[in-house]
């Protein structure tokens, strides 16, 4: 089943993330630089998509209880390497 990936802005560039699948939800704070957000989507994308497309990159790799329930989004390069050249692609093939 795919996971259902909902967004929530609460700040600047402060999110709500839930992930709902089989019956049961995980929520997180996710909080994102603007210098990190300039370099990652290239102004190409909303905050709100760069949150959601990292978190569709993060369930490919761990199930939603493994995600930290409050991070900022340059910790997820510490964590895969790959990630900050796969999420340019993802999002420079739209």
């Amino acid at each position: 089943m795919a996971s259902k990936i909902t967004v929530e802005k609460t700040g600047t560039l402060e999110f709500l993330v839930r992930v709902t699948e089989a019956g049961s939800e995980s929520v997180h704070h996710v909080t994102v630089k603007q210098s990190d957000f300039d370099k990652l989507s290239g102004g190409k994308v909303e905050p709100e998509e760069l949150i959601e497309r990292s978190f569709d990159f993060l369930l490919k790799r761990e199930p939603k209880e493994s995600i930290l329930t409050r991070f900022d989004l340059s910790v997820i390069g510490r964590y895969f390497q790959e990630y900050e050249r796969e999420i340019k692609r993802r999002l420079s093939s739209q």
